[in-house]
Parts: C-alpha cells; sequence; structure tokens
C-alpha cells in the first residue's frame, strides 16, 4: 500500500493535508487534516456580545460577511431583539451578492483547471472556438479576433516558461477531455471572471462600508438609507446596485452557466467523489424573518443514505442533534481526549499530540487534525451546494424542480448522478441562478420599501445592556456558499462567556471518529482511481469540488499575548 500526499492542497482558502493510501490505480482510504490551530472562540470570551461580530468575521478574508452574520443573528436571538424589514432585505442581498460571487470565482479560478488544460488552449482555432461561444450563448465577447487575442496571451506566457497565474497545474495530464477549442473558450472566461468580481462586490461597499469584512450591527444594519441625501445610501447609489445585480445576473447566465454545461459535458462519466450521500442544510433565505424557518426560499432539511423520498428536520438548538467530536482531533474535552459535545457546551481546550515537523506522515490511527468533527446525530454530513440543491428537490420546492429537472435533460443524466464530484460542482451553479433571481426580488422589495416611506435600518430597543437578563443563549445560523453555518453563544451579565463555531469546511472536512464513520472529504476520495500517482489531479477535483475553506474551519491565536507584528505608517 503506498501513501499518496498532498501538502497543502492549492487553491483553496487555508491549509489542508489529505493523505491516501493508493494500492492497484485505487485510493483505498483518505484522510483529511487541517494543519493550523484553532482558537478564535477564546479570543471573543469575556467581550462585550455586540462586538463579536468584528472579531469573528476576521475568522476568514474569502467568506467575508457569513461570519458576522451569523454572530448578530446569535446574539440577537439570546436577546429576542428584532430587526427592521429593510435590515433583514439588506443581510440578504449581502449574502447573496456573497453567494454569486464566491460561486463564480470558486468556478473559474479555484475548480475550473482541475477540468481545463490551458496550454492545450494554444491548439484551438480561435474561429471554432468563436463558433461554439455563439452556439452556446449571445454573450457580446465571443468574435474570432477576441479569443486569437486570448490564445495570444497564453502564448506569451507560455514562451517566457513562467506560466504566471496558471503555473503549476498538470497540463498535458491523460484525465484532461475538453478539446483545444473549449479549453480556450474556459480561459477567456477565467480572465474575464478576473475582472467582474471585482465589481459585483460593490454591492457589499455600499451597504456595508467595505469589502472584504462590510460591517454589522447587533438590531439592524448601520447602513444610512436616505434617497435625497449626499451621503449614505441615496437614490443615486441604489440605482447603482440595481444596475450591479442585473449585470452579475446576465454573467452568471450568459457566461457562467453555458461554459459549466459546456464543460460537463465533456466529463458526464466522471462519476467519482459522491461520498456520503448524507446531506445537511440549516436552511435559509427567509422571505420575513430569519427564524420563521417555513418562510425559508432555501429549505432546511437532512437526507440519509442518498434517499430523496425522506427528509428529516435539523434543529441547531438540540444537544442530540448536533455535536462535536474530538476523537480523531488535537483538544480535550473536561480534559479528557475523547468525548462529544453540543456547541452550547462546547470547549476549545488546544491538546497537540501529533508528530514534530516536519514528518512524512500523520499518524492517522491516533489524533491528525486540528478540525474537530461535528455530527447529526453522530452522523457524518455533507453541506455545501449540493445538499441544498438535494432537499430543496427532494421537498418539492418548484424552482428547484425546475432547474435541476431541466438542466439534467441537457446533459442526458439521472438525479442520482448529482452525488458526484461533477455534480457538487453543477449543483453549485444551478444554485447561483437561483440566488441571483432572489438576489434581484430582494432588491425590488427593497425599493418598494423606501418608497413607501419607510427608511429604518436600526432598531435599538434592546441596544443597552441594562435591558438584557443576567443569564441567556443564543445560536445564529445561516447556509454560507460553502455550507450550513452556525455560531453559538452563551451571555452572563452583559459579557460573552462561551462561543462556538462550526462552520461547513468542519463538517466536510472532519476527521473520522471510526473507520466507517468518516468525514465527507475522506469519504469522497474512497474508491477513486488515479492515473498518475505523481500528478493526482483526481483528488484535486473531488477536493475542489467542496470548496474548502480551512481559515474558517481552524485559526490561530497567541494566547500569551505576545506582539506578533508591527506596523509603522507615515514612516
Amino acid at each position: 500500500m503506498e501513501r499518496l500526499v498532498i501538502d497543502p492542497v492549492s487553491r483553496i482558502e487555508g491549509h489542508l493535508r489529505i493523505e491516501a493510501d493508493f494500492n492497484d490505480g485505487v485510493i483505498k482510504d483518505a484522510f483529511s487534516s487541517g494543519t493550523s490551530v484553532r482558537g478564535i472562540e477564546l479570543i471573543v470570551q469575556g467581550r462585550d456580545p455586540r462586538d463579536v461580530w468584528a472579531y469573528v468575521q476576521r475568522i476568514c478574508g474569502v467568506c467575508t460577511t457569513v461570519h458576522a452574520l451569523s454572530s448578530v443573528r446569535s446574539v440577537e436571538d439570546a436577546l429576542d431583539i428584532h430587526i427592521p424589514r429593510n435590515a433583514h432585505l439588506i443581510r440578504e442581498m449581502m449574502n447573496e451578492t456573497l453567494f454569486v460571487h464566491d460561486h463564480v470565482v470558486h468556478f473559474y479560478h479555484l475548480h475550473a483547471l482541475d477540468w481545463v488544460d490551458v496550454v492545450n488552449a494554444l491548439k484551438a482555432d480561435p474561429a471554432e472556438t468563436s463558433r461554439i461561444a455563439q452556439s452556446i450563448s449571445d454573450w457580446p465577447k465571443s468574435s474570432v479576433g477576441y479569443f486569437k487575442e486570448v490564445q495570444n496571451k497564453i502564448k506569451k506566457l507560455v514562451d517566457s516558461g513562467q506560466l504566471g497565474i496558471f503555473a503549476n497545474g498538470y497540463w498535458g495530464h491523460p484525465a484532461y477531455k475538453l478539446p483545444p477549442e473549449v479549453n480556450l473558450l474556459a480561459v477567456a472566461h477565467y480572465l474575464e471572471a478576473l475582472d467582474w468580481q471585482k465589481e459585483v462586490v460593490k454591492i457589499q461597499t455600499i451597504f456595508g462600508g467595505k469589502n472584504p469584512h462590510p460591517f454589522y450591527v447587533v438590531g439592524g444594519m448601520a447602513t444610512p438609507i436616505d434617497i435625497n441625501s449626499d451621503t449614505g445610501v441615496n437614490a443615486e447609489r441604489l440605482a447603482y446596485i440595481s444596475q450591479l445585480i442585473d449585470e452579475a445576473r446576465e454573467f452568471v447566465n450568459k457566461v457562467y452557466i453555458p461554459d459549466l454545461l459546456a464543460i460537463g459535458s465533456f466529463y458526464k462519466d466522471w462519476t467519482y467523489g459522491g461520498g456520503l450521500n448524507n446531506y445537511l442544510v440549516y436552511g435559509d433565505f427567509s422571505t420575513s424573518d430569519w427564524k420563521e424557518v417555513k418562510d425559508y426560499r432555501m429549505p432546511r432539511g437532512v437526507i440519509l443514505d442518498g434517499d430523496l423520498s425522506k427528509v428529516y428536520d435539523v434543529d441547531p438548538r438540540d444537544p442530540e442533534q448536533i455535536k462535536e467530536f474530538i476523537d480523531r482531533s488535537w483538544y480535550t474535552y473536561d480534559g479528557q481526549r475523547t468525548g462529544a459535545k453540543h456547541p452550547w457546551e462546547g470547549e476549545t481546550t488546544l491538546n497537540y499530540s501529533g508528530p514534530k515537523a516536519p514528518y512524512k506522515n500523520l499518524n492517522t490511527d491516533d489524533k491528525y487534525s486540528w478540525l474537530k468533527s461535528p455530527r447529526w446525530k453522530n452522523k457524518p454530513m455533507e453541506t455545501g451546494p449540493l445538499a441544498r440543491m438535494l432537499v430543496g428537490y427532494a421537498l418539492d420546492k418548484e424552482e428547484f424542480v425546475d432547474i435541476v429537472d431541466s438542466t439534467l435533460k441537457k446533459l442526458d443524466l439521472p438525479i442520482s448522478a448529482l452525488q458526484s464530484a461533477l455534480g457538487r460542482t453543477v449543483a453549485r451553479g444551478l444554485e447561483t441562478v437561483l440566488i441571483s433571481n432572489w438576489l434581484r426580488n430582494d432588491m425590488d422589495e427593497l425599493l418598494k420599501n423606501i418608497k413607501n416611506g419607510d427608511q429604518t435600518t436600526f432598531d435599538r430597543t434592546k441596544w443597552e445592556p441594562s435591558t438584557w437578563p443576567k443569564q441567556t443563549k443564543g445560536v445564529g445560523w445561516m447556509e454560507a456558499p460553502r455550507g450550513s453555518l452556525g455560531h453559538w453563544i452563551e451571555i452572563e451579565d452583559g459579557k460573552t462567556k462561551n462561543y462556538q463555531a462550526v462552520v461547513p469546511t468542519t463538517w466536510n472536512a472532519s476527521p473520522r471518529i471510526e473507520d466507517q464513520n468518516v468525514g465527507a472529504y475522506e469519504a469522497a476520495l474512497r474508491g477513486t482511481p488515479v492515473l498518475d500517482p505523481e500528478q493526482p489531479i483526481e483528488i484535486l477535483r473531488i477536493i475542489h469540488s467542496f470548496d474548502p475553506c480551512l481559515a474558517c474551519a481552524v485559526h490561530l491565536t497567541d494566547l500569551e499575548n505576545q506582539k506578533m507584528t508591527e506596523l509603522k505608517i507615515g514612516y
């Protein structure tokens, strides 16, 4: 048995190590390890709950808004705060903007190069690429001259011997199946998406003051709406946001989705990477209040063993449903090396027992990751776009059923084909279409509300700690681009007593509890053939299909409060 090691896995956020046992051309077993220490929860203990969102939002610079939103929701849940309608709509739109931005960036810049051979695009006939582009979309940038210009840019990089942003790829690998013309099409749109992504985030910048890490406030939003003012969110800025939404939807529908289906049609037989077939969704995007589960456009539920005939309920408050195990993680609970706790009772006590660096392999018979192991009723779960599309489909939500069935018909695939790495990638694209539509609808609703004379975005009724109970706890859940996210808080005497965040990548990248109770990454890699162990592109395809964010799942803090760096401005 040979052990393959990829450390770090590139084109993700954070540091992930994959060790895979490989024999007779097939992965027999795999181990997922987060190699940075977790500790963000320790930073916020003893702090004002109204400030915690600003700290935990720094968990990640890619996921930006989601940790702040989950955090303010947890505090508002604990203090029974209800926010104004405008604030709810703005929060929804900031999250919807993140989804659209994140999914497009993931497809082109983090995942597409697992399927697209950049160097092979040099063999393309630009005229044929132009014909293909015009046959799948009326996107204006599709002339022969345009694709010839892109091809020349690629040639200059290749001839220079330095591929720049396309360096370190497995170019020429036999697992690539696209014809040169489709490779050229994809690379051209990769470059276009780089320009597009910096525009769509302006929606968050206007509503939240900046990006990444926009501003939030417990009780609503700090967004000053005054349609007649020269500052704040006025009529001109609202019109600009509306324009950005339309441009984003156009790019999604005329570039992203046609590319996704065109590329996917060449890989229909790539059925690997399904894994657990257990899916968890907290639900989100309510048409009323975020806690009104019945009004979720993205419905809540759990699917077990891929059976779409039954959807189970999930409750983040239930201590028997959500638990984090530490059996294979470098932590202790109450001084013990194993065990499980609901996040409200959670503990962040570091206890590294792994090998001293540098090392060849982890001791995967013992603890081997800084990620804990979240479980639903002790079962491992996958969370993310595939889980959400399947739960919506299984619950017979009309827009989910329509877009899934029509896409599968175009690809000539059964619903079971979605439970794979390729299906996970397709699901992310379909979700982007739905959410871009919700973004348009929510913007229209906000404009209607403002037109009717409501410009309120903040309610200070329970802002003062003197109005709070002596002891309380809350949970803020939501759906983030990578999956179900929960922040649990306990407040005592006006301060944060305990805080735990269970993030999507902790669910998906978690280490096993037992040999058959493995996390989603580990399960997805089992049984995957690898053509070339020196260039294991198959592992990257599967892992990237989840869009890992290890920065969210593991964190670093200095418990001794020593100065780590110093910035001097104006010298």
